[in-house]
């Protein structure tokens, strides 16, 4: 069985001190850096912009997992790229051509993800999810961290995984929002394979040790 990852989210570190907490993933148990790029109009908030995006890719040692809440994600594709993204997810709530959408993000040759808000339906992937890399499925709404997690959250997972092995495909499942010690062993238990933890992992007093606890559980 593969390990199970984990992706602490950059949305919740210190932005004051934010070389600090790049820091502080790198030297942990940690397996991908997540970030949130939002635009105040897909999502009712904005989060850093690409000047920040390239000057946190120059110091992270980990792969970058970017998440895009934003409208219209095909004109930024080979931006993101430039930028030091490794995966790439774009919402199906935003992409009109989702099948083009995945296609051009692979041809930057980045992973090529597609998250569900959590009133979208995962039979919605049926025709398309063995050319999807990553499905992110929205454990609370997307726009802000410390949100309470949805406990429909489980069945989605479920859901998915029947999907994927239904389809033979290869497909990773990433849960964010409202992650912690103690929810993860029941998300990996129902089929997640990358758990994104924000506040859990920023606001805690012992970062590392945090992320080290999650890795445990998740692969226990």
């Amino acid at each position: 069985m593969k390990p199970k990852l984990i992706a602490p989210s950059l949305l919740a570190a210190d932005f004051a001190n934010l070389q600090r907490d790049i820091e502080m993933v790198n030297t942990s148990e940690a397996d991908w850096f997540h970030i949130d790029i939002m635009d105040g109009v897909f999502v009712p908030n904005i989060s850093y912009g690409m000047p920040v995006l390239e000057a946190i890719t120059k110091h992270t040692k980990k792969t970058v997992d970017v998440h895009l809440m934003i409208v219209d994600p095909d004109r930024y594709i080979s931006t993101f790229k430039k930028l030091g993204a490794d995966n790439l997810t774009v919402h199906f709530e935003a992409c009109t051509h989702l099948h083009r959408t995945l296609q051009a993000i692979k041809a930057e040759g980045m992973k090529a993800g597609v998250a569900l808000n959590p009133h979208t339906n995962i039979n919605l992937l049926e025709d398309i999810i063995n050319d999807i890399d990553i499905v992110l499925i929205m454990s609370v709404n997307p726009g802000f961290g410390g949100q309470s997690f949805i406990e429909n959250t489980y069945n989605k997972i479920k859901q998915l995984k029947e999907l994927i092995t239904r389809k033979e495909a290869s497909t990773l499942i990433e849960i964010d929002g409202g992650v912690s010690t103690a929810n993860a062993k029941a998300l990996v238990d129902a089929g997640a394979d990358i758990l994104i933890a924000g506040s859990f992992v920023f606001k805690s007093s012992a970062p590392l040790n945090t992320i080290k606890e999650l890795k445990t559980i998740a692969n226990s």
